[in-house]
């Protein structure tokens, strides 16, 4: 009885966070479902907190990426960023969306998934509108995209990476010869099919004679702050330091220095950031918790261990397929939570561990909800006027993400 109850609640709970009735913010359904499990006695309180402390890496990486966008965006850097973007462009809506596409495969490359959908979409909203585009949603898409496409090309590239591999991280060059060649493959397919799905968009001119702002001391410090981030993420990363600490720290130092010199109150940096992505985060991470004691994990595993016996490639394949689908049904942060406790609890093939990492990882493209980065996609849209139906979005993924997918797997199999 207790099972059914979990397996409702988180049912009931996920479809809340994909489908938002009544457009009120995800981070509601998903606490309402916790707080359910809790009141129902499915979960001990115990449980529940310790499902929130898995998270807690997370929510400090979050907080420092949060506050160094949320500066950068005061400070104008994402104005000035856009302006640049736009000459560069020349004219050509074709280069406009190239360059858009090679800076989020930078920024996710060094900086994460979460961090392309928090700092580049407001620099992409920013340029769209300096250059007058009528139509500016072709461009945005790019940062949802290749937020998830380029999100295995490092370990420090997507969160959900530490979170599946855990303790036993490889090595960087390791994990380059396994995901440097299914990544590229990833990164070009998403280009290719993106940019033949909004074609349309090329037909359009764009503004070449617009004024170039000045970047105030402030905003080259959010500046400095940014690119600090990125080497410190890296040197983390090979150091096999959790990323979020580093994060917070660099994000809180930057933040402060930026407030200190322009003479502002925290205030206005506070009200600008949408913290209800921490709660959502926790709530996810408690239903979790509850699903574990279903005895999911021990099911999984052993379907894994049969599938394996009889073909690795057909397991690896089979893997990351039903993965890649599974992260739009609960997010794949929690997905990979619970890929990571499967794919430790045995003797894996390097093959179908690979090839869980990519479903998880480009699987979200799917669907508006499938990853955490998406979502604060979503947020950073919504403060651009902009809306994105998870029909919309799901007819594009259905035909991005499985085309990106099959490449990648075929370049791990290969």
């Amino acid at each position: 009885m207790n099972n059914t109850l979990i397996w409702i609640i988180s049912f009931l709970a996920i479809a809340g966070v994909i489908i938002r009735p009544f457009k009120i913010t995800e981070a509601v359904y998903a606490v309402a479902g916790a707080a359910l499990l809790l009141l129902f006695q499915v979960i001990k309180p115990g449980d529940a907190l310790s499902g929130v402390s898995k998270g807690l890496d997370v929510y400090l990486f979050l907080t420092g990426m949060m506050l160094l966008a949320e500066t950068a965006r005061e400070e104008k850097l994402f104005d000035w960023l856009a302006a640049h973007a736009t000459l560069m462009a020349k004219g050509s809506s074709n280069r406009l969306f190239l360059l858009i596409y090679l800076v989020g495969v930078v920024v996710t490359t060094f900086l994460s998934n979460d961090a392309t959908a928090v700092v580049l979409t407001p620099a992409v909203a920013a340029a769209v509108k300096a250059a007058e585009v009528k139509k500016p949603l072709p461009y945005l898409l790019i940062c949802a995209f290749i937020a998830n496409a380029a999100s295995f090309m490092l370990p420090i590239s997507n969160p959900a990476n530490l979170v599946i591999y855990g303790s036993h991280m490889p090595a960087l060059m390791h994990w380059l010869s396994l995901y440097f060649i299914p990544s590229v493959c990833a990164i070009v397919v998403t280009y290719l099919m993106l940019r033949f799905t909004q074609r349309n968009c090329f037909k359009e001119k764009i503004k070449t004679d617009i004024d170039l702002p000045r970047l105030s001391q402030e905003g080259k410090t959010a500046f400095i702050g940014i690119g600090a981030t990125a080497i410190i993420l890296l040197i983390s990363s090979a150091m096999d330091i959790q990323l979020g600490l580093p994060t917070a720290i660099t994000g809180i130092i930057t933040t402060v220095i930026v407030l200190l010199k322009a003479k502002k109150s925290p205030l206005i940096i506070i009200k600008g950031i949408s913290w209800a992505v921490l709660p959502l985060v926790a709530g996810l991470f408690v239903i979790v918790e509850a699903l574990n004691k279903t005895g999911m994990i021990q099911s999984l595993t052993s379907a894994l261990n049969y599938s394996i016996s009889h073909s690795v490639s057909g397991a690896a394949w089979l893997s990351g397929a039903a993965v890649a689908v599974t992260c739009n049904l609960m997010n794949n942060l929690p997905a990979g939570l619970i890929a990571g406790n499967i794919l430790q609890s045995g003797h894996t093939p390097e093959m179908v561990k690979s090839a869980v990492l990519i479903g998880i990882d480009l699987g979200p493209n799917l669907s508006i909800t499938g990853s955490l980065a998406t979502i604060l996609w979503l947020v950073a849209l919504r403060r651009e006027d902009q809306e994105v139906s998870a029909w919309t979005f799901l007819k594009l993924g259905g035909v991005i993400m499985t085309t990106a997918l099959i490449a990648a797997l075929a370049a791990l199999w290969i």
